[in-house]
C-alpha cells in the first residue's frame, strides 16, 4: 500500500487510503516516513477517500504530527467524511491538528 503524494514548492500533499485500521496501520506509518522529507515546509494528509480510521490509524497521524513538528514544519488535515470527523472529534485530534475541508485550503493556511 503505497501511498499517494503530490510534492510542489517545498509542500507535500499525502493521500490516505480508504482505511487505516491494524491491518495496515504499520505500513502506512512507514510509507508515511518514507514520503515526508526534512525539507517539507508543509504536510498536508488528504483524507478525502478514508472511510474508516482505527485507534492504530490515529497513533500513525499523531506520529506525523509530532515529526513535522520537531522539522518545523506545518500541518494538517483535511477531506474529513463525517464519519472519520466524528472520530477526531471524540479522540480530541481536532484540538491539536488542524482541519481543513480540502488540500489548497491547507496549504493556504499553512503557509500564512
Amino acid at each position: 500500500m503505497a501511498v499517494d503524494f503530490e510534492r510542489n514548492e517545498g509542500n507535500i500533499v499525502i493521500q490516505t487510503p480508504a482505511r487505516v485500521d491494524s491491518s495496515n496501520a504499520l505500513q502506512f506509518q512507514e510509507d508515511m516516513s518514507g514520503v515526508i522529507d526534512t525539507g517539507d515546509a508543509v504536510v498536508v494528509l488528504d483524507m478525502g477517500r478514508l472511510s474508516y480510521i482505527s485507534s492504530a490509524g490515529l497513533r500513525v497521524i499523531l506520529q506525523v504530527a509530532k515529526t513535522t513538528r520537531r522539522q518545523n514544519a506545518g500541518f494538517a488535515v483535511c477531506g474529513l467524511s463525517p464519519t472519520v470527523r466524528e472520530v477526531f472529534e471524540i479522540s480530541g485530534f481536532d484540538q491539536v491538528i488542524a482541519i481543513h475541508p480540502s488540500p489548497g485550503e491547507a496549504l493556504a493556511a499553512l503557509k500564512r
